[in-house]
């Protein structure tokens, strides 16, 4: 197993932190140079790549996950260079103004409030922080990946003082200790690479055919497995709504407890990916995405993370695999052992598919 070097990344669903020192065991083993993280959410799978001397293309479609892949990819400055930005954004004077008003807390005896509705994501004191923060970053004549590094040090320090669980679809009635801690921003940890990166934000159906690698890694959006619900509740657009926010800084028109964006409600931000009903011909969609996916993709090799939630999705994802290539490797980790798993052959995965809590990396040479 190769040791994985560090990363940096906010609380986040279906986070590959513990996963990376396998994908890159995979991405060795095949001897690959350029490699496609196409839903790079993150990115610690491309810092990680990056780092580790691989010419890495970076994708998805979050607006925040493309400033964090520039930060971290397009940056050709040593981190003590970005030093005098950052001291100058800690001092700026606080403001109350948008963010403070949506989305600022008053501490009240340990609670943020005692209607639901109002339970917020932030204290108000560093509300009034963001906003300041926020603006000068838009009034500073910063290039495109300074200004990249500062929004990715606004949003790794927002992340360290929030009133919520990881996602932006409910917060706490009570304060989190955490939220208590006043705003500080830090240079993010950027490297400079030898090899020159690309970073995407585009519809991967469009990119892939457009793409040669040698290697694309895939971590879907997967939602519910549940056929009754809608598409997953459209998870990864709605859980980190104003992370967008925060990058775009568009005062968007916003609805429910939440204070969601319009823009990431259920009717206008579904993926297929997260669409785990049947079609037509009684075919999951979510699979029947993925195999499109592998069809149009312009790699020798894939691989392809799969978490565990029903015998059936595992069974039509593998015959997927069997139809357009063949399987090389499958690692699977159990995620309350923490224990990794080596090479398991089809029937052993699949059963154990049907277990929870299980990860699977899914090795793929294309036919």
């Amino acid at each position: 197993m190769i040791d994985a070097p560090p990363t940096e990344g906010i609380k986040y669903t279906g986070s590959k932190l513990k996963l990376l020192p396998y994908i890159l065991q995979l991405t060795k083993r095949v001897g690959a140079q350029t490699v496609l993280d196409g839903f790079s959410g993150t990115t610690r799978v491309s810092q990680a790549l990056a780092k580790q001397g691989y010419t890495v293309f970076c994708n998805d479609l979050a607006v925040w996950s493309e400033v964090f892949g520039t930060c971290y990819l397009l940056n050709k400055k040593p981190k003590a260079d970005y030093q005098p930005l950052i001291d100058h954004l800690n001092v700026v004077e606080p403001i109350d103004g948008w963010f403070t008003q949506h989305y600022g807390g008053e501490e009240n005896g340990g609670y943020s409030i005692q209607a639901d509705s109002y339970k917020k994501p932030w204290q108000k004191h560093n509300t009034r922080k963001l906003d300041a923060i926020r603006q000068e970053i838009e009034n500073l004549n910063l290039n495109h990946v300074e200004k990249a590094v500062a929004l990715t040090s606004l949003i790794l320090a927002l992340d360290k003082v929030d009133n919520s669980l990881g996602h932006f679809v409910s917060y706490l009635k009570k304060w989190s200790p955490r939220s208590y801690y006043p705003l500080q921003l830090k240079v993010p940890d950027v490297f400079v690479s030898e090899t020159d990166h690309q970073v995407f934000r585009r519809d991967i159906f469009d990119l892939v055919p457009q793409l040669p690698v040698d290697l694309a890694y895939f971590d879907p959006p997967y939602g519910s497995n549940n056929e009754k619900m809608p598409p997953s509740r459209v998870r990864y657009a709605s859980y980190y709504h104003l992370w967008k926010t925060v990058c775009l800084f568009d005062e968007p028109n916003l609805f429910g407890k939440a204070k969601r964006r319009t823009d990431t409600s259920d009717q206008t931000a579904g993926s297929v990916f997260e669409d785990f009903r049947k079609d037509e011909d009684s075919r999951f969609i979510a699979v029947k995405s993925i195999e499109r996916l592998i069809q149009k993709t312009r790699a020798r090799w894939i691989i392809l993370s799969y978490s565990s939630g029903g015998r059936a999705t595992a069974d039509e994802l593998n015959e997927v695999i069997t139809r357009n290539g063949r399987l090389l490797d499958i690692i699977e980790l159990d995620y309350k052992t923490n224990v990794m798993a080596g090479m398991k052959w089809t029937n052993e995965w699949l059963r154990d598919a049907e277990k929870p809590h299980r990860e699977f990396l899914l090795l793929l040479e294309k036919a």
